[in-house]
């Protein structure tokens, strides 16, 4: 079975793979137009964003039979198409769960207690005490979009901190010991604090409009580890400056680039993060909420094991 890898991962999934027998070709830096034309000549594909696999991509791959996305996010793969064609979608968002969770709270935290804020005034030589307090997490409660792999290990994490956990999800889950099922509407008229863990769908892309803030019954802490066309940049922004959104933690973008390897700018969007990043109750971070050190070793792990798995069937 011959395998292409479209973008560099841990190096224990290639050895894994190559002790396993199968042959893997290092395209990291191919173009998409050279990617089409050898797509015909591999069993799987191994990606995480760099490129997107459409059906005019797919179309050309005719021995294809799994297609596996090192990390969570499947919107750069034309599922319904891979659907059509018997391709085996994988992926390993439980390798980068707690990643994204422990993330999540620290942000959280963060944003609540004023850490950067107290810490950059005392480097400029400011000690303002009364200015410095922060909120505690206890006996507030915290909404949650998304129940899966993140959303449960978030939920899971602020259990320790005396809160009331509810969360929204679009499947009919089985309330568990961390948080309780609601429907939308009562976890915007309930919750103070709201952190996105969902995938980039055509129900979540803006998702956190100014309609849906609006419609939220308590000014409330945004959290945003998930995607970031999830939320409206331009609407949040007005809604901190009003106060309806008492601040904001984001790893991500509405304007990122495909790959989320940079931010997109142009005159508005620069002019949007120029003032994002004068607010003392926002906190930003690069999109690496899912990155960290030992979860880039794990999403390769658990990606090697599902792949082994498919092949051995």
């Amino acid at each position: 079975m011959k395998i292409l890898h479209l973008d560099k991962n841990h190096s224990s999934l290639i050895n894994g793979l190559d002790k396993a027998g199968l042959i893997n070709i290092k395209a990291y830096n191919s173009t998409r137009s050279a990617v089409s034309k050898i797509i015909h000549e591999f069993d799987g594909i191994i990606i995480r964003s760099r490129l997107e696999l459409d059906s005019n991509l797919l179309l050309k791959a005719r021995n294809l039979k799994f297609i596996a996305r090192v990390g969570a996010g499947i919107e750069n793969i034309d599922i319904n198409y891979a659907k059509e064609k018997n391709i085996k979608i994988i992926t390993s968002s439980e390798g980068n769960r707690n990643s994204v969770a422990e993330h999540s709270l620290g942000m959280l935290l963060s944003l609540t207690n004023k850490l950067m804020y107290s810490h950059q005034k005392i480097k400029n030589g400011i000690w303002n005490r009364e200015l410095s307090r922060g909120i505690e997490i206890e006996g507030k409660t915290v909404g949650i979009i998304g129940y899966g792999n993140t959303g449960k290990s978030f939920a899971k994490k602020l259990t320790g901190f005396n809160c009331d956990i509810i969360f929204y999800d679009i499947r009919k889950i089985i309330a568990d010991k961390y948080a309780k099922q609601v429907n939308i509407e009562t976890l915007k008229n309930k919750s103070e604090i709201i952190s996105l863990h969902v995938p980039e769908t055509n129900l979540t892309r803006g998702l956190i409009d100014m309609k849906f803030i609006l419609s939220t019954k308590k000014p409330f802490w945004l959290i945003n580890t998930a995607r970031g066309k999830c939320v409206v940049i331009e609407d949040l922004l007005k809604c901190i400056k009003k106060g309806k959104i008492l601040g904001a933690a984001l790893d991500v973008f509405e304007f990122e680039s495909s790959s989320f390897s940079s931010i997109f700018y142009n005159e508005k969007n620069s002019k949007i993060m120029s003032q994002l990043t004068k607010m003392d109750n926002v906190i930003l971070s690069p999109h690496v909420a899912g990155s960290s050190n030992e979860s880039y070793q794990k999403i390769s792990k658990v990606i090697l094991k599902k792949i082994l798995a498919f092949i051995a069937k």
